[in-house]
């Protein structure tokens, strides 16, 4: 969205918006800022930056968030659950989403947005120059408008509780996606790691459903096997974390040494 010569680019929501899949790959061991443009050539739309289970700094996820906005991929974070200040720090830093998890009932959701949205929305304290505006002087009507409009906010359902609330939560205003933590669900659900079971896949059509019927974005999460990325996303998943960085350095770097030491 451009505001005179201010360009305002969020390009997970442009791909939503589009009705295509946002693909995002999870940040842990990442800790310098060109991870941004790197995984731009690998064909990401978002950086799952997560500061719930990483040792990254604050400053780290801002260094990086700032860059991202610059090459153009969307740096969405995910906070430990109910940690607002560290949420409008990293956002005022350069953030484009917020990520958060265990969020399983809507006067939750509603929390959420009150907090990291601005008014009329929310209740969001505006800090001046924004790093998402290219620290354009705009009128602070204008600005936070902008930033309100072009953000996601993301909420995880970990729980059955959740999954039961998920029509109530995907109908708070101002709510845009419901990220299925597949894994967490599974531990939930008595069933560890069995990320195709059909109560899982209950849980999706559940979730699926409510967003369909209130103009949500349904996302997935701990599923990286073909045959679950392909399922979850034939299910309307559009919000999609697609890896992290961990398993798929560790994968390719197995996958060479194996190939190597059949010379030997």
């Amino acid at each position: 969205m451009a505001a005179g010569k201010v360009t305002v680019r969020n390009p997970a929501r442009e791909r939503l918006q589009k009705g295509e899949l946002a693909i995002g790959i999870g940040l842990r061991q990442a800790r310098t800022v060109d991870i941004a443009p790197i995984m731009v050539q690998a064909g990401y739309d978002w950086l799952f930056i997560d500061l719930e289970h990483n040792s990254m700094t604050l400053d780290m996820a801002v260094q990086i968030s700032v860059t991202a906005n610059a090459a153009g991929i969307s740096p969405i974070v995910r906070v430990p659950n109910g940690q607002y200040d560290m949420a409008t720090r990293v956002l005022d830093g350069g953030a484009f989403g917020i990520v958060m998890p265990h969020v399983d009932t809507a006067d939750e959701a509603r929390t959420v947005v009150e907090r990291l949205k601005y008014p009329p929305v929310g209740h969001r304290s505006a800090a001046g120059a924004m790093p998402q505006l290219g620290f354009a002087a705009m009128p602070p009507a204008e600005s936070t408008k902008l930033v309100n409009d072009n953000m996601l906010v993301v909420v995880m359902l970990e729980t059955p509780t959740a999954i039961a609330n998920a029509e109530a939560i995907a109908a708070v205003p101002g709510i845009d996606v419901l990220l299925i933590g597949t894994n967490d669900l599974t531990m939930e659900m008595g069933l560890p790691g069995q990320i195709m079971h059909p109560d899982v896949a209950k849980a999706y059509e559940a979730a699926g459903a409510a967003c369909k019927k209130h103009g949500k974005w349904l996302g997935m999460g701990g599923v990286y096997t073909d045959e679950g990325m392909s399922k979850y996303v034939g299910m309307g998943a559009r919000f999609i974390l697609g890896g992290n960085d961990l398993p798929l350095l560790v994968q390719a770097a197995t996958a060479r040494s194996q190939f190597l030491r059949k010379y030997q």
